[in-house]
């Protein structure tokens, strides 16, 4: 176990002995399912895989490349993939449908729709999760009921009403405490928990969830294949680490040995993936407490004991950063310099790229840029998991872009 570290971060490298099996769960032919069912809802369309040469070029790599899910149904982030087709898997098990002959249109037929009416979800989420619950709730008519942690800005809690019938709260709790409330909450009033995380005895709408963010995965495959290119590096950013465990997952089985290598990238005050790698012990560790962090998708206590095993056997390296490093990926992302196109990147869809370039241009990093072996053969993915979910701050962020020559 070897850690670099700068005033902006915190780099882990791990020591890989024989990495476990990739769940069935979570391999490429779960990603193709969960594909087939989002192809069936109206606007269903592939998010762009963005080439970015003259920000390639100034980083001294091969090339980059950045999945854009701020395209994804119009809700500027990913998180409707995961909400919908666990929605989708649960109301297919209450009406007794099979989920591979079934589709959205069955599920939204009057006769349908009816007997859903009287069913109601309960999430917790820092925003984008409970947007993409509120959505699904409304193309299925039933009800949702969404809790956010401590600190949320209102502008992500209006958002999740505008897209759909949510009932939203923001409450004075950590994020891992509002997760345990939204539980309370449902075993009161008979909701349906439809959370990301997992313990003992709630694994399995968690995988669905997991299982609905794969379409991205699957998406990004096709898409590097009918360029010819293979990432040799991926960076994915985590709260719970479901989302970066379940599509880390999906590339190790359809890549094998010729896997990228994956580095986890994290907020420095809710880094509860980078603090269980660094454990050592095999085991998910939590931070304790209410963090502050822009990164507000990102801001999790606790790892989801689904995925947590893929990390910690397929990822290579753990980063935890400042909130600076974010607003450089947003930086990077906007700049649409020398002909790159601009992406619209908010805090937590940024971090992944904002570590990279972190990495690749701080001189007193050169040795961990040698370990992670990126050179300039390296190719690059990034998934920009959200836009400007927080218009303010976004504008904020990056009209300071001219502050950093390599992003500017």
């Amino acid at each position: 176990m070897r850690m670099w570290t700068t005033k902006e971060l915190r780099i882990l490298e791990t020591e890989k002995s024989s990495p476990s099996e990739i769940p069935a769960a979570f391999r490429a032919s779960e990603a193709q399912a969960s594909r087939r069912f989002h192809q069936t809802l109206a606007g269903y369309e592939e998010t762009p895989l963005v080439a970015l040469p003259a920000l390639a070029e100034r980083l001294g790599v091969r090339a980059v490349y950045a999945k854009d899910e701020s395209k994804r149904f119009s809700l500027n982030a990913f998180k409707g993939l995961g909400g919908s087709y666990a929605m989708f898997r649960i109301l297919c098990e209450l009406l007794a449908l099979d989920p591979a002959e079934t589709s959205a249109a069955t599920l939204m037929k009057p006769e349908n729709r009816e007997k859903l009416r009287s069913v109601e979800f309960v999430t917790c989420t820092d925003g984008n999760h409970g947007r993409g619950v509120s959505w699904a709730a409304g193309l299925f008519g039933c009800r949702a009921h969404v809790y956010m942690p401590c600190g949320t800005r209102e502008v992500r809690a209006e958002a999740i009403r505008q897209v759909g019938p949510a009932e939203v709260s923001i409450t004075d709790l950590s994020y891992d405490d509002t997760v345990l409330y939204a539980k309370a909450m449902s075993e009161r009033h008979g909701w349906i928990l439809i959370q990301d995380t997992s313990w003992d005895g709630y694994e399995k709408i968690p995988t669905w969830i997991v299982q609905g963010y794969l379409t991205m995965a699957d998406e990004i495959i096709g898409q590097l294949e009918a360029l010819a290119v293979r990432p040799t590096h991926v960076f994915l950013q985590a709260g719970v680490g479901a989302m970066a465990g379940g599509v880390l997952g999906c590339l190790a089985d359809h890549y094998g040995a010729r896997k990228p290598v994956a580095a986890i990238v994290e907020p420095e005050s809710a880094n509860c993936v980078f603090v269980s790698a660094h454990a050592g012990d095999g085991r998910p560790h939590s931070v304790e407490g209410i963090a502050h962090t822009m990164m507000a998708g990102l801001n999790c206590g606790t790892p989801c004991g689904l995925t947590w095993p893929i990390l910690r056997d397929h990822a290579e390296f753990f980063i935890s950063c400042e909130d600076s490093v974010a607003a450089l990926g947003m930086q990077a992302f906007a700049a649409g310099r020398d002909g790159d196109p601009v992406v619209i990147s908010g805090e937590s869809g940024a971090a992944g790229l904002g570590a990279a370039v972190q990495i690749l241009t701080d001189d007193s990093l050169a040795a961990a840029r040698e370990a992670m072996k990126l050179d300039p053969d390296a190719v690059l993915l990034f998934i920009n998991t959200e836009g400007d979910t927080d218009p303010d701050n976004y504008r904020r962020c990056t009209a300071n872009k001219a502050d950093h020559p390599e992003s500017a």
